[in-house]
């Protein structure tokens, strides 16, 4: 955003004061360039380290048709967290490879919708919802991939309510008290669900990089402890996002 010469606010040169004369207020203006040029910095950075690595949009930002196209367009995935989402990810073409089904109160009229388009990766967000996905794709005749989500109990430095990892929060199920290997070893016994990940989030607007190191060292650490508890070998690890934004 600038200023240009007769005193008026642009976003991406274009002129807020000529914006809202054509368009009224209040007015809601995205700088199209400035948003790919986060969508290729994060693609870039992380696809130069990691080859198999997946940037995925949290849809929960901002989920219009427009937008939903213009992250495929820059090689994103899609994280939706309702049907309403999940309808307009279907409705932008994006491919049911790329979506990622997360939220944690999913209905069943959403999961069915999710079943029927294709969808191929559910987040679980507890075993009463994995038992539901399980359910309803047995009476399709399908096999759902689905990620558990954990609480790896970590304290990221940000506004209390905007924390997801810390132990008592409503999201995930908890790594240290033992309940996510529980889960693990139940997820592995259901014959319509087929556990391929983890996925944890442990917050929104953290500034720091520590934070993000210590989830990872504690899902691979859990990992390892699963695996060798169960069997089960982890295809996928989502970190999640949150990286805060000035």
């Amino acid at each position: 955003m600038n200023v240009n010469s007769k005193g008026h606010l642009t976003i991406g040169g274009c002129d807020a004061v000529t914006l809202a004369k054509r368009f009224g207020t209040p007015l809601y203006v995205i700088d199209e360039d400035a948003v790919r040029r986060s969508c290729r910095s994060y693609v870039e950075e992380f696809g130069a380290r990691y080859p198999d690595v997946r940037v995925i949009y949290a849809s929960k930002a901002l989920m219009v048709k427009a937008i939903a196209l213009l992250v495929l367009e820059e090689g994103l995935s899609l994280d939706v967290c309702s049907g309403g989402e999940l309808y307009t990810a279907v409705a932008a073409g994006c491919p049911p490879d790329r979506i990622y089904f997360h939220g944690n109160s999913k209905t069943a009229a959403e999961v069915e919708f999710a079943l029927s388009v294709g969808v191929v990766r559910f987040i679980a967000d507890s075993l009463d919802e994995l038992r539901l996905i399980d359910r309803l794709a047995r009476s399709k005749g399908l096999i759902a991939n689905a990620m558990l989500r954990l609480t790896p109990g970590i304290e990221a430095h940000t506004h209390d309510y905007i924390k997801t990892g810390q132990i008592d929060s409503k999201f995930g199920i908890v790594i240290p008290n033992g309940d996510a290997l529980r889960a693990v070893g139940i997820a592995k016994g259901l014959a319509n669900v087929r556990l391929t990940g983890l996925h944890c989030h442990i917050g929104s607007q953290v500034f720091e990089m520590e934070p993000f190191v210590d989830a990872v060292d504690i899902m691979m650490s859990f990992a390892r402890q699963a695996y060798e508890a169960t069997g089960f070998v982890m295809e996928e690890l989502d970190i999640g996002g949150g990286l805060g934004i000035r």
